[in-house]
């Protein structure tokens, strides 16, 4: 089973995303935290990991330089509420770059391309 970590400091988002990866048969961990996140990746050896960036202790961008310093061929996808990160140079080493939505179509998608692989 795939294993999806994902980060963001919101719990409704932990709500959703977990419920809508787990019936397609992912397995999903979740922080609320930026430093909990990295503690968790280590453990839990993620296929794949979705990043909020405003997190109260450390900022997405940072967790991202970190998890990809450790292993560049993992998949991040940045997933956040604020376009104007997309023109971060930070930004730019995540895999994908996704705006919240209610329409989870679009982060199903690029979470399906990933793992397919």
């Amino acid at each position: 089973m795939k294993k999806i970590l994902l980060v963001d400091d919101e719990e409704s988002i932990h709500l959703l995303y977990r419920e809508e990866f787990e019936e397609e048969g992912y397995e999903v961990h979740s922080s609320l935290r930026g430093t909990d996140a990295l503690e968790k990746f280590k453990i839990i050896s993620p296929d794949l990991v979705i990043l909020d960036i405003n997190m109260p202790d450390m900022n997405g961008i940072e967790v991202l330089r970190q998890m990809k310093e450790v292993n560049p061929k993992l998949p991040i996808i940045l997933s956040t509420a604020y376009h104007e990160y997309k023109q971060d140079l930070g930004a730019w080493a995540s895999d994908e770059y996704i705006v919240k939505s209610s329409d989870l179509s679009e982060l199903k998608e690029a979470v399906h391309r990933y793992l397919a692989k």
